[in-house]
C-alpha cells in the first residue's frame, strides 16, 4: 500500500519528535505527554529519563504500564534485520537502570512486574516478575520470592 504525502509527513514528524526532540525535554511530564501523543502506550506515574530511545517505527509496540521507572539513556528496539516488529511490554513497578538496552527479538519481550534491570544490561529475553537481572546478556541474580 502506497502512503500519501500527508502520511509520509506525519511519519517524519513523529520520528523526528521521538528521536530528536522528546528525549531532550527537561521535564518528565512533557516527555511522557509527547511520547503518548506519538502513539506509545504509557501508563500512570511513569518516569522516562532523558536521552532514551524508544523505537520510532512502531510506537504502538511499546507498552510501559503504571509506576515504571526508565532511567537515563535506555535504548528500546522493536525490530531487527530480517525481523518483523514485535512488542516490548514493561509491567507495573518495573525499574530499568541507565543505559540498558532492550531488544524485543523475534517473539517480543516482557519485563515482569517489579523486576529490576541493572544499568548497562542487555535484555534480549523475558524477565520474570520480582527479579533483579544484570549483565550482557542479562541474567537473574536475585529473586525476591526466594530471598536470594
Amino acid at each position: 500500500m502506497k502512503k500519501s504525502l500527508w502520511q509520509k509527513i506525519k511519519a517524519f514528524i513523529r520520528k523526528w519528535m521521538s528521536a530528536k526532540v522528546i528525549p531532550n525535554m527537561v521535564i518528565n511530564s512533557w516527555r511522557v505527554f509527547f511520547y503518548r501523543l506519538c502513539g506509545y502506550n504509557i501508563g500512570k506515574n511513569v518516569f522516562i529519563g532523558m536521552r532514551c530511545y524508544l523505537d520510532d517505527l512502531e510506537p504502538s509496540m511499546f507498552t510501559a504500564e503504571d509506576n515504571v521507572v526508565i532511567s537515563y539513556g535506555v535504548f528500546f528496539a522493536c525490530h531487527g534485520r530480517n525481523q518483523r516488529h514485535t512488542p516490548i511490554t514493561i509491567k507495573n513497578g518495573a525499574y530499568i537502570g541507565m543505559r540498558a538496552t532492550v531488544i524485543s527479538g523475534k517473539n517480543g519481550i516482557t519485563i515482569g512486574e517489579n523486576a529490576i534491570i541493572g544499568a548497562a544490561s542487555l535484555v534480549n529475553k523475558d524477565v520474570p516478575a520480582g527479579v533483579t537481572a544484570v549483565g550482557v546478556p542479562c541474567r537473574i541474580i536475585k529473586n525476591a520470592q526466594e530471598g536470594n
